[in-house]
């Protein structure tokens, strides 16, 4: 009887509260998913490409690209599930803008192959305090404990903090991003992560200097290896990459 109800429960929740598109709002069959028409639209990232950066390496056999090669990035492994474009950017704003907090378990649902190896260490990029207080939450927060879920991972929240406000980012070049975000970060002395390997957790990866700026204050604590996972990365083509 209770399973029946339940099941019952189920179709009329369904029927009044159909499950939406992550992206558009469409009528899909189950949470969580994309209609076809944002399916299509979605350039989604394989796990292969170069072993740091994780860009394609289409039409050669070698493994690193030439760029990882000439200038080693401070973060030793670089993947996201898609490319940044107008439907993955439209589910970022939804949930670090729109309140959406339920958009960050399907993000994850497409983030969660990429994650390797055993005990796994999720650290959220963080907000400065100001900025978390206006926003109410950190978006990268809610996409690791999502992405924790049934992993064995677990979600550090508090190892890493950052230590001074910095500016918007958008609109700047590569070396004014960096200068912004210099020592911004640090790891809070109760942690001990000497010889870890420290997972970063963002929804979007541009230029990668909020990340690399998280990872030199991980290595300078003693973390062995730091690796990013993100819901969407802008893809330049690498210049030495044939």
């Amino acid at each position: 009887m209770r399973a029946f109800l339940r099941e019952a429960g189920r179709r009329v929740l369904d029927f009044s509260l159909p499950a939406r598109c992550v992206a558009c709002g469409e009528i899909v069959a189950e949470v969580g998913v994309f209609c076809a028409t944002c399916w299509t639209a979605l350039n989604f990232l394989p796990a292969e490409g170069c072993t740091i950066c994780g860009l394609p390496l289409e039409g050669t056999e070698v493994d690193t690209c030439g760029a990882c090669l000439a200038r080693p990035p401070r973060i030793d492994r670089i993947r996201a599930a898609v490319e940044y474009g107008d439907i993955s950017r439209q589910v970022a704003m939804k949930l670090k803008y729109g309140r959406k907090i339920a958009v960050a378990r399907a993000m994850a649902r497409y983030m969660r192959p990429l994650l390797t190896g055993d005990d796994i260490v999720l650290v959220p990029v963080p907000l400065h305090r100001g900025r978390l207080w206006k926003r109410g939450f950190n978006q990268a927060v809610l996409i690791a404990e999502a992405l924790a879920r049934g992993t064995g991972a677990r979600v550090e929240k508090q190892l890493l903090r950052r230590t001074r406000p910095t500016p918007s980012l958008r609109g700047l070049t590569a070396l004014q991003r960096r200068k912004a975000v210099a020592g911004a970060f640090a790891v809070r002395p109760e942690h001990d992560i000497a010889g870890r390997t420290i997972v970063l957790v963002d929804d979007v990866y541009t230029t990668g200097s909020t990340c690399s700026s998280c990872a030199r204050a991980l290595k300078k604590a003693g973390a062995a290896r730091v690796e990013l996972i993100g819901w969407a990365r802008v893809l330049r083509p690498a210049p030495f990459a044939r």
